[in-house]
């Protein structure tokens, strides 16, 4: 069962609560897919079943389709982000990495058919989150990069400062639909880039210059 971690030994004590995520936040990812830039936050939601650990391994059930990974920033909230809510980064009490997994074929059928596509996108499995190093607002409000590698070739790079939605109007724009609590998470979003996966493949995700961490794809059993 996944549970949220620090970079630290630190314990972490935050549940795991549901994953806000975030779609087209970067204008070369959605006209990669040939989608529209959107004019508002294009929202949905994880449930925590579907959070797993980006950990030595990454376990995809082939019999679903093919996977497709979307490398992202992910917000760790710490205190209530609600419609009343101010100053919403003040609440982030971590930042990590993570892959939304995607079965971008499902997704593509699903969307032709204007049907929701939570199962291409909220499947067991579908969250493969980083363990979370502490943050203030200063930092985030100065900006995180990220990078994803795939087998040894750099996939994605990300820049929080060329989001559509910056974190701070992501939070305002989710708090008005969605109370976060303590132990949810956002998913702000990927970058262009975005690909399958393939048995055997070899992922490194970093946060800025930090930790890299890897993990190798396999079959779930």
């Amino acid at each position: 069962m996944y549970h949220h971690k620090w970079q630290s030994d630190v314990e972490m004590v935050l549940p795991v609560g549901k994953a806000v995520c975030v779609g087209r936040n970067y204008v070369a990812h959605a006209k990669e897919l040939n989608n529209p830039v959107p004019n508002a936050p294009l929202l949905f939601i994880k449930p925590n079943s579907a959070l797993c650990d980006f950990g030595p391994e990454t376990a995809i059930n082939l019999s679903l389709g093919e996977h497709h990974y979307e490398a992202e920033l992910i917000l760790l909230v710490g205190s209530k982000i609600d419609s009343s809510c101010t100053a919403p980064l003040r609440h982030i009490a971590g930042v990590g990495l993570g892959l939304d997994l995607t079965l971008r074929d499902l997704q593509t059928e699903l969307k032709q058919k204007g049907h929701p596509w939570e199962t291409a996108k909220a499947f067991d499995g579908s969250g493969c989150i980083t363990p979370f190093i502490p943050v203030n607002m200063d930092t985030l409000e100065a900006g995180l990069t990220y990078q994803f590698w795939q087998n040894g070739t750099l996939k994605q790079r990300g820049d929080s400062k060329y989001m559509i939605f910056s974190m701070a109007s992501l939070l305002t724009s989710i708090a008005q639909f969605f109370t976060l609590y303590p132990g949810d998470i956002v998913m702000t979003g990927t970058p262009e880039g975005v690909g399958a996966l393939s048995i055997g493949d070899e992922l490194k995700l970093q946060l800025g210059g930090g930790n890299i961490y890897c993990s190798r794809v396999v079959n779930q059993s």
